[in-house]
C-alpha cells in the first residue's frame, strides 16, 4: 500500500526536522520545502496528500502559497494546514478564507497535529468518493452499491435524470446550475426520509443523473412524490418569461434560435428480474434502457419537437 504524502513548508529549520522525524516515524511519505516557491514546484511533481505550510516564509508567504495551490486545478484539492506563530484572529481568518482546511498556532502539540493531518486525510478521500456539488456519494459508491446488488434477494432502482439540463446549464449559468442539482439532492433525501427505508441509498452518478436503491415495495410511491415535487418546483429556476412561455429560447452562432423545453424529470425503474444479474455492467445498462424507454413517453412540459425560429431582421 502506498505511503500517504505530507509536505511540510517551514523555514524554521529545527520545526521542519522535528516534523519530518516524527510523520516518519508514523508511515508517512515526507517532502519538505523552506520556501513557498519551492513548495509550489513540489507539487507540480509529486502531488502531495496534505500539507502543512507556515505563514512566515521568506520571498512568498503561506497566504500566498495558499492562494496559488487553491487556484490551481490540479491542487485545488489538496488539505492545507496553516502551522505558524501568528495568532491573531484576522490572520486566521484570512488563512480560512483562502481555503485551508485548519490552522494551528505555535508553539504545539505535535499529537494534536497527528489527529488533524488524519482527519484532513480522511475527509479528503472520502471527498474524492461524493460528487463536489451535491455531496451524494459518486460513481465509484455508486458501482459499489450495485456489486452489493448482486448478492441480495430483491431490490429496486430508480434511476433519475434532468431532462434539458445542459442547454439550461450554457443559458443560465453553473451556478444556478448547481443550485438545480443541489435542490434535486433535496428532493431526493427529503423523499427517502419520508417514504423510504432506513438503508436506501442515494448516489449522484454526474451530470443530472441520480439513482436511489430501495426496496420494490417503495419504489413507485418514492418516483411518484420526487416526480411531482420537482415538476413543480422545477420551473422556479427560471426568469418569469421563461416560465410563462415554457420553454427557452437558445440562440446559436448562426443566430438561429432554438426553443428549448423546461426542465423535467425522466425516472428509470429496475427491479431485480427472477433471472439474476451477473455483473455490474449489465446492471448499468438495464438501468439506463429503463431511463431511455421513460423518455420516448409523452411529458406535459416537454415540446412535441423542438422548433427553429428564424431571426428577425
Amino acid at each position: 500500500m502506498a505511503k500517504e504524502r505530507i509536505l511540510i513548508v517551514d523555514d524554521e529549520p529545527d520545526i521542519a526536522n522535528l516534523l519530518r522525524v516524527y510523520f516518519k516515524s508514523r508511515k508517512y511519505e515526507v517532502l519538505v520545502a523552506s520556501r513557498g516557491s519551492e513548495a509550489l514546484e513540489i507539487c507540480r511533481r509529486q502531488m502531495p496528500q496534505v500539507i502543512i505550510l507556515d505563514i512566515n516564509l521568506p520571498q512568498m508567504d503561506g497566504f500566498d502559497v495558499c492562494r496559488a495551490l487553491r487556484e490551481n486545478l490540479r491542487t485545488s484539492h489538496i488539505p492545507i494546514i496553516f502551522l505558524t506563530q501568528r495568532d491573531q484572529r484576522s490572520d486566521k481568518i484570512a488563512g480560512l478564507e483562502l481555503g485551508a482546511d485548519d490552522y494551528i498556532t505555535k508553539p504545539f502539540d505535535i499529537q494534536e497535529l497527528h489527529l488533524r493531518v488524519q482527519n484532513s486525510l480522511r475527509r479528503a478521500s472520502y471527498e474524492s468518493l461524493t460528487h463536489p456539488v451535491t455531496g451524494l456519494p459518486g460513481s465509484k459508491l455508486v458501482e459499489q452499491q450495485f456489486r452489493e446488488l448482486l448478492q441480495q434477494e430483491t431490490w429496486a432502482v430508480l434511476y433519475l435524470g434532468l431532462e434539458n439540463f445542459f442547454p439550461f446549464n450554457e443559458t443560465y449559468g453553473f451556478i444556478i446550475g448547481d443550485d438545480v442539482l443541489k435542490f434535486t439532492a433535496l428532493v431526493l433525501n427529503n423523499a427517502v426520509d419520508e417514504l423510504g427505508n432506513p438503508r436506501d441509498f442515494l448516489g449522484h452518478t454526474g451530470g443530472a443523473n441520480f439513482v436511489v436503491v430501495t426496496t420494490p415495495d417503495r419504489v413507485m410511491t418514492l418516483r411518484d412524490a420526487i416526480v411531482a415535487r420537482l415538476e413543480r418546483d422545477l420551473p422556479t429556476f427560471y426568469t418569469y418569461p421563461d416560465r410563462e412561455r415554457g420553454y427557452m429560447e437558445v440562440r446559436d452562432t448562426n443566430g438561429q434560435v432554438t426553443r428549448v423545453p423546461l426542465l423535467y424529470p425522466v425516472v428509470g425503474i429496475l427491479t431485480r428480474p427472477p433471472a439474476q444479474f451477473t455483473s455490474v455492467r449489465e446492471i448499468s445498462e438495464a438501468m439506463a434502457e429503463a431511463r431511455q424507454r421513460a423518455s420516448q413517453r409523452p411529458v406535459r412540459s416537454r415540446l412535441p419537437t423542438p422548433e427553429i425560429i428564424t431571426p428577425r431582421g
